[in-house]
């Protein structure tokens, strides 16, 4: 179905930018070329929507910002897992205590349907006791303004490509816990093309979360991750700049669908 839709289009839109994924890109446009199909790479999307979190389906509970605000720059780990994405019980558990035994200041997006099963996540016992004071668990949050946040250093990830694309605009390192699609290679990406954060795959073990933490928020691993992110969210920001890749493939567009 993708790919007659493809080959029966005047041209496809990519959500990532030129400097992100050059040879991918390059790929992409040899192979549809013979065809006669344009591909226009005019991402970040979200870094040109006017409407920003308020396009959230879910309710966002603003109060972790406030709650960032009191943290030290660079100290909390954000960790979501999208919108969509279910756990079992067993590896939300060890998630829990991988984050209490970590040690760090975390923000913890629990949202409704999260545990497979059940509608409303119960946090393990004794859980909220042995974070108290340096964890903050919310439903929903503003996830864009929270990877921009000064406080957040590094993002726990389901690694959906719009939460890749946010945290690498935002220069946040990620730790990668990919569960089916795209989100898998693009936690291979995070690894080892990009070289910006962890992939952890298989079950959830709370001791190889601890040490994963661990290694991407303080250890050299994560020095590493940290300066590679900062890199590309310079290379994102130029490309939307007004001679960027980003405009120039806005402006290709519109000058190929006046052509039509």
């Amino acid at each position: 179905m993708a790919t007659e839709t493809t080959t029966g289009s005047p041209g496809i839109l990519i959500n990532t930018f030129e400097a992100l994924e050059t040879p991918e890109l390059e790929a992409i446009r040899d192979e549809l070329a013979t065809s006669g199909i344009r591909a226009f790479a005019i991402g970040p999307l979200h870094k040109l929507s006017t409407i920003g979190g308020a396009g959230s389906l879910l309710e966002q509970d603003r109060s972790c910002v406030e709650w960032l605000d009191t943290q030290a720059a660079g100290s909390v780990l954000y960790v979501s897992f999208g919108s969509v994405a279910p756990v079992h019980r067993h590896d939300f558990n060890e998630v829990a205590w991988g984050l209490a035994n970590s040690g760090k200041p975390f923000l913890w997006v629990v949202r409704s349907g999260l545990v497979l099963g059940s509608e409303d996540a119960e946090l393990p016992e004794g859980f909220e006791r042995a974070v108290r004071g340096r964890g903050k668990v919310v439903r929903w949050a503003p996830q864009q303004e929270v990877l921009a946040h000064r406080a957040v250093g590094g993002f726990r990830t389901h690694s959906g490509w719009n939460s890749t694309l946010e945290s690498i605009c935002e220069g946040v390192p990620m730790l990668c816990s990919p569960f089916f699609g795209d989100q898998l290679a693009n936690g291979r990406y995070v690894e080892d093309v990009w070289e910006i954060g962890t992939l952890l795959v298989g079950k959830m073990e709370r001791g190889e979360i601890e040490h994963a933490i661990a290694r991407l928020m303080e250890g050299g691993d994560g020095a590493t991750a940290r300066e590679r992110a900062k890199e590309l969210k310079t290379k994102s920001v130029e490309s939307l700049k007004n001679a960027g890749s980003t405009q120039l493939a806005v402006d290709q567009l519109v000058d190929h669908i006046l052509t039509l």
